[in-house]
């Protein structure tokens, strides 16, 4: 597995704002189509490879970046490989292979992490300060949810693709499940409600067991 990924050319020549969105490129491994999907924001990087034909997940890399002298810099907080490689950064590169994907921005955009659940009309809170974190990042029209560890490094799953957001109603397409290729292209619909922070989530799993959950904005 290559330990330096290259990134578009023209996302660091030209203006700032071009940080920020949602790229793919393709790469040719063992007689497969890779799709390589990328989702930035001004600060986070998330990297993720799945088989373009199948649409089997391979890999998920992702953490905060810092840009130096034409490159940019990941600190990772997660790599699903990281049992295999033990890589904990990432030195991202120029190339002009990269095409943008992303759609407007939507309502919900930004880094979520798991806060706690809703039952019996209760909040149940979590320490979202933990090692262990369940983290939503959403950029663009895209999204992915990932389980880790920042302590241990462990990982403990991924899942992601394309999302709407309107009017109090969530949808998401999956396009690549870490824990079950099955689920991939069905399309899960929610209720949300921003309550200062925290997104409220309710309706169904991708197992079909009801849910209420409560996400918090990540800062920074």
């Amino acid at each position: 597995m290559k330990k330096t990924i290259l990134i578009l050319a023209a996302l660091w020549i030209h203006h700032q704002s071009a940080i920020g969105q949602v790229f793919s490129y393709n790469s040719m491994e063992n007689g497969q189509n890779i799709e390589h999907r990328v989702l930035m924001d001004d600060n986070y990087y998330v990297e993720t490879q799945f088989t373009e034909d199948t649409q089997h997940f391979i890999q998920t890399v992702g953490g905060f970046y810092e840009k130096k002298g034409g490159k940019i810099f990941v600190n990772l907080e997660f790599n699903s490989n990281y049992s295999i490689d033990s890589l904990k950064q990432l030195e991202v590169m120029k190339d002009n292979g990269w095409k943008k994907i992303s759609k407007s921005t939507m309502p919900l955009q930004g880094k979520w992490l798991m806060a706690g659940r809703v039952k019996d009309n209760k909040e149940q809170r979590r320490d979202t300060n933990r090692p262990r974190k369940t983290m939503k990042i959403l950029k663009d029209g895209f999204f992915q949810w990932i389980a880790f560890n920042t302590k241990t490094f462990s990982f403990h799953g991924s899942g992601g693709g394309r999302y709407s957001a309107e009017g109090g109603n969530y949808t998401e397409n999956i396009d690549y499940f870490s824990r079950d290729d099955k689920k991939v292209g069905i399309s899960l619909s929610f209720q949300y409600q921003k309550k200062g922070m925290d997104w409220h989530h309710t309706g169904f799993s991708s197992k079909g067991d009801p849910l209420h959950e409560i996400w918090s904005t990540r800062t920074p």
